[in-house]
């Protein structure tokens, strides 16, 4: 898998935006009501934040491989990697969505349900960006270093430098 870019959760979050508001208006266009955005979006945003935020303090030590604690099996591992690639895009898009609602509710914020809508759009907005960002952070804890990234190596080993290597090939190899 492909690290996520900063670019494409910024184009993600514009177009999200983008149809986000455009829902709104036509919604507003259709039924001459305000789009109704409940509280359970946001509750929703905060449990999901608050989860994977437990779960990258939990595994940071394990995928960091810190002295006395065990590393994640494999398939954990890779289980978390793509729960990071997703949580940072769906938390984007989930962002992006809501900030459009947001600003096609700010057109009708001099009324209660107008206000309501702001608030809830906010706080979504708000919560959203923070699960994106904790899916960024994990992916990034989850990203694999490279000889040249670890810390000591200087240059890759080749057979002669290390014995053990050399000695568990064949010799028809």
């Amino acid at each position: 898998m492909k690290p996520t870019r900063t670019w494409m959760l910024l184009a993600l979050f514009c177009v999200s935006t983008s149809l986000g508001w455009s829902l709104a208006r036509l919604t507003t266009q259709w039924t001459g009501q305000v789009t109704l955005v409940g509280w359970s979006m946001p509750t929703t945003m905060g449990l999901l934040a608050t989860a994977l935020l437990v779960w990258t303090l939990l595994a940071r030590p394990r995928l960091l491989r810190k002295p006395g604690h065990a590393p994640l099996p494999p398939a954990t591992a890779a289980r978390t990697a793509a729960l990071a690639l997703a949580a940072s895009r769906v938390g984007t898009f989930v962002a992006g969505t809501h900030a459009g609602l947001l600003i096609a509710a700010l057109a009708h914020r001099q009324t209660e349900g107008g206000r309501d809508e702001v608030v809830v759009a906010a706080v979504t907005v708000i919560l959203s960006l923070g699960f994106a960002a904790v899916g960024r952070w994990l992916e990034s804890l989850c990203r694999i270093k490279s000889d040249g990234d670890r810390p000591g190596s200087g240059r890759a080993t080749s057979a002669k430098d290390n014995p053990a290597g050399s000695a568990a090939r064949s010799p028809n190899a």
